[in-house]
Parts: structure tokens; sequence; C-alpha cells
């Protein structure tokens, strides 16, 4: 039984250690440039968003449906 344990939490340990080292969360920089490259993707981002929900949407993607009528049964 103490092997099962054993083994048990030394695969959770290895899990959590995986899920711990794959974690980049957000980082810190100083740099100027990489700060504006930041922030222009951000307005470049903004701007597309505003653009798409402005723009009329076209007849292409919004086709009327037809419901075809089912024969009267006879």
């Amino acid at each position: 039984m103490k092997k099962v344990s054993l083994a048990i939490l030394v695969s959770l340990s290895a899990v959590a250690g995986a899920a711990y080292a794959q974690d980049n969360g957000i980082t810190m920089s100083n740099d100027p440039a990489k700060a504006a490259d930041i922030e222009q993707r951000a307005q470049d981002l903004q701007n597309r968003q505003q653009s798409m929900s402005t723009a009329p949407m076209s007849d292409k993607h919004h086709k009327p449906m037809h419901h075809h009528k089912k024969p009267d049964a006879q």
C-alpha cells in the first residue's frame, strides 16, 4: 500500500511541476520599444474590432432561407 501511495504522490508532483513550468504568465519589461510594439498591436486590434462591428454585413453571408412546402398527402 505504501508503494501505491508513493507512486501517486510522485505522479502528482510531476504533473504539478510540469504545469508550473509551462505557466509563462505575465512578464514585466522596461524596454520602451517592446512597450511601443505591444501598444501598437493593441491599437490595431481595437481598430479591427471597431471596423468589423460597424461594417454592414454583406448579402453574401446572409442569404434568406427558402423553405419548401411539403406536398399535400392525397
